[in-house]
């Protein structure tokens, strides 16, 4: 059974936009006391299935949301969520916005000046420029403030 922290954090991830069982996965490893869990552990924790458990862990891995370790001893594998989650995610925003940036940027270059079509992608392009210039300074920012926790 789910403790009323990971439904209500889970709710707030899933309605920022994560989907459901990777935003329950992420509420739980959260809130266990050392962040790192089995994928039977999570399905039986959640009251979800292994296969969603499964789908989830993949993408949260993808987006860095946490990291697969081997259980020492073990062939099973532990899900690990560590306190710089967040920090990591913001640091590798490169890899997120320049993909989107350099899409807007030949879009733009297929464009001719002045029509709509060219100003919502200058303004979408200016945007993620701007977004990914302030988390950089956002980012530093944090770190000075970590270092005072």
């Amino acid at each position: 059974m789910t403790s009323p922290f990971v439904e209500r954090m889970s709710g707030a991830m899933i309605h920022a936009g994560l989907a459901r069982v990777p935003a329950l996965v992420f509420a739980a490893l959260l809130e266990d006391e050392d962040g790192r869990m089995t994928a039977g552990e999570l399905a039986a924790r959640l009251q979800v299935s292994s296969g969603s458990v499964s789908q989830a862990v993949n993408y949260l891995e993808q987006v860095q949301m946490l990291r697969r370790e081997r259980d020492p001893g073990s062939r099973r594998d532990v899900y690990v969520l560590e306190d710089e989650t967040w920090h990591t995610a913001l640091t590798k925003r490169d890899a997120v916005y320049a993909p989107i940036i350099a899409a807007l940027d030949a879009g733009l270059a297929g464009l001719p000046d002045g029509t709509d079509a060219h100003r919502r992608m200058l303004v979408t392009r200016e945007f993620f420029a701007f977004v990914n210039a302030e988390l950089s300074a956002l980012a530093a920012k944090w770190e000075e403030r970590r270092k005072r926790l």
